[in-house]
């Protein structure tokens, strides 16, 4: 099937083996890629300002479907002129399915070919998500990119559990293109679209057998998206095992359209999935981790909290220019971490964000100018640096 045009768009620009620039255009702007996504969960990034995200040069983020249908409510959103106008955010938004958040429920859902079933962890009313209505609260919400609903498996899991979760997977895949289509036609009763400009994403799923990666991802293309995601990784199978499997799904996904790894991960995570291909990234980690007082640097992680930078007065990267390094000492970030401050989480994620989205400019520059493999070299030979005993004590 042929997709149904719309006001986005995706045009490569650059190659350089299989790494890959481009421009993602929506109706709220365009996207650099490869490009992160901040994890906006409830209408806000964890710990900082859109002000502040935006001066680090953050150019989409990512809003979470289950939170914001359960508290405010979509209609809700929808009232006010959908997510975009709600929270203040001009640039694009991609909102996932809530699937996986389902589907993290464990004992509070249970799922069929209808959809999943689940009791709301706030106030434990029960709820259904269908493939149908998972594309209904995101019309409503109307963000720029909405993923469809898919069946996240947990790993390990056999070939045969995997083949079952795939197909059904895609037979949802089906029903919510059907859906997205008719609410672009003329809308559904009681659904409000905020944005008809609205793109879908398809996602590959096959666990980590890349028979049935191949499978999925042909018959999810054969639906015909906006643009394509490989979920089900980043879940617990080793990094080489996730690598593997980005390496033999992106052959199988069109060249002309945007590729999404959805979750993954370390700055290590984002340049070798770079280097096969990949041009959308989602993690919690650079927000997460920074809370937690974990700092990325170009010379690898450090752990805030640690006692040997009670007296410490360098930035926390000598080489990154936000407002945390041009300002902070690692003595004084470990001060206000210790002392239980708001600050320690703001300033730490300024930092870990500023470094996350530098990275991707990083990558950008080099892939342009056909400088992608000396980059990679040098960028995991300085960010994988194991770290000494003492530091990781904590």
């Amino acid at each position: 099937m042929t997709a149904v045009p719309t006001p986005f768009n995706f045009t490569l620009a650059t190659t350089d083996g299989l790494a890959r620039t481009g421009v993602v255009t929506t109706p709220h702007g365009q996207i650099e890629t490869p490009a992160f996504m901040a994890v906006g969960t409830q209408g806000a990034v964890k710990g900082i300002t859109f002000r502040d995200l935006e001066e680090a040069g953050s150019q989409i983020l990512l809003g979470n479907t289950y939170h914001l249908y359960l508290r405010p409510g979509d209609d809700l959103i929808a009232r006010r002129g959908g997510l975009h106008r709600f929270i203040g955010w001009n640039k694009p938004i991609l909102t996932d399915s809530g699937g996986y958040q389902v589907f993290s429920l464990a004992e509070r859902r249970t799922i069929d070919e209808t959809g999943a079933r689940f009791k709301s962890h706030l106030d434990g009313s029960s709820h259904l998500l269908t493939p149908e209505k998972a594309a209904d609260i995101q019309a409503q919400l109307g963000s720029d990119i909405a993923m469809v609903l898919d069946e996240c498996l947990a790993y390990p899991a056999t070939h045969e559990s995997a083949r079952e979760s795939m197909a059904r997977t895609l037979r949802w895949a089906a029903r919510a293109r059907a859906r997205q289509r008719q609410l672009r036609d003329g809308g559904a009763d009681g659904v409000v679209v905020t944005n008809a400009g609205q793109a879908q994403f398809g996602i590959v799923q096959g666990g980590v057998f890349p028979d049935l990666r191949r499978e999925s991802a042909e018959a999810t293309v054969a639906i015909g998206f906006e643009g394509y995601a490989i979920g089900g990784l980043s879940v617990g199978e080793p990094p080489a095992v996730m690598y593997d499997i980005v390496g033999q799904t992106t052959p199988y996904l069109p060249a002309e359209q945007p590729r999404y790894l959805m979750g993954a991960g370390t700055p290590e995570d984002l340049v070798e999935s770079v280097a096969r291909g990949i041009d959308m990234f989602d993690c919690v980690m650079p927000t997460r981790n920074a809370r937690n007082g974990q700092l990325f640097t170009s010379e690898g992680r450090i752990n805030i909290k640690n006692a040997r930078y009670a007296e410490d007065d360098r930035p926390p990267d000598p080489e990154c220019r936000c407002y945390t390094c041009r300002t902070c000492s690692r003595a004084y970030l470990r001060h206000l971490y210790m002392a239980g401050e708001i600050n320690a989480s703001t300033l730490n994620t300024l930092h870990n964000l500023s470094f996350y989205l530098d990275t991707m400019s990083r990558i950008r520059n080099a892939i342009a100018f056909g400088r992608f493999a000396d980059f990679r070299r040098t960028f995991l030979q300085r960010v994988s640096r194991p770290v000494v005993a003492s530091e990781s004590a904590e």
